[in-house]
């Protein structure tokens, strides 16, 4: 039976609001991949000279966070997040629920850099990992600097009590359901204002490390940030987030990659103190 693909859409590229250069968005304009089958991520990198990173790639992303890898340092510093309230849009692109956001809505300062917070999307169940364990959802809060390097701030989920950002968009969630995900073009539902200042929260402890992005065209070089502590999400909020995503989608997250040597800095201000 034949399943609709996810496709990537040249409106939210790289993954959703994120831009490359014209003749990469060129180039993913007509292609689609899914998460099984033969479009799935072990044949991604077939499936464009754009996607080879996601095969030939030795720095990609998730990965296991283990002990074997995880170095405790001291160079790092707090998480320093400033997001403000902004007009958004929440998004089915095909391949994950996210929200896009106009203007500029914050930063994320690493190391001096700051990195402007573009969009935010959700993938179930967790890609990283915390010593082998699985959580029913990851949040990626996708940021931008001016030299076009990225880095995002993951945040893990296990079931509990309802998640205080998905609460305020359940409503559209159901709403975005009913809409139809069409080829090279998003269903988009408009949310008005939105703030997220719940996740500007100081983080006493995280995980660094240098990887990719999760989706094609797996581009190398984003430092990702997985914050130590875990939220709690609904069962309920999770099937939202999974009822507009076509079937071959509904679970979107890409299998772990080798560390191929890396290491995963560990920043905890308990420990240091």
């Amino acid at each position: 039976m034949a399943l609709r693909i996810c496709f990537l859409f040249l409106v939210i590229a790289l993954p959703l609001a994120v831009s490359t250069s014209t003749s990469v968005q060129n180039g993913l304009s007509s292609l689609s991949f899914s998460y099984s089958g033969a479009t799935g991520p072990d044949k991604w990198g077939s499936l464009s000279p754009n996607f080879s990173a996601c095969s030939n790639g030795k720095i990609q992303s998730p990965v296991d966070i283990v002990k074997g890898i995880l170095t405790p340092s001291k160079r790092l510093k707090p998480l320093t997040r400033v997001y403000s309230a902004s007009n958004a849009t929440l998004f089915n692109n095909g391949f994950n629920i996210g929200v896009h956001f106009e203007g500029h809505v914050g930063t994320l300062d690493l190391d001096g850099k700051n990195y402007d917070l573009k969009q935010m999307h959700w993938h179930s169940p967790s890609e990283h990992r915390l010593n082998g364990v699985q959580f029913p959802a990851e949040l990626h809060l996708l940021h931008q600097a001016s030299d076009q390097s990225m880095s995002v701030v993951s945040v893990l989920f296990q079931f509990g009590k309802d998640d205080i950002i998905i609460s305020k968009i359940k409503d559209k969630l159901t709403e975005l359901a009913k809409e139809t995900c069409k080829k090279e073009e998003d269903a988009q539902i408009p949310l008005g204002t939105v703030d997220i200042n719940e996740f500007q929260k100081k983080s006493r402890k995280y995980f660094r490390y240098v990887g990719s992005l999760t989706v094609p065209p797996c581009t190398e070089n984003v430092v990702w940030n997985i914050l130590g502590k875990v939220r709690t999400i609904s069962k309920d909020q999770l099937n939202a987030l999974k009822a507009p995503l076509d079937s071959a989608c509904k679970n979107n997250s890409r299998p772990l990659q080798p560390p191929n040597g890396r290491k995963v800095e560990l920043y905890d201000e308990l420990r240091d103190q």
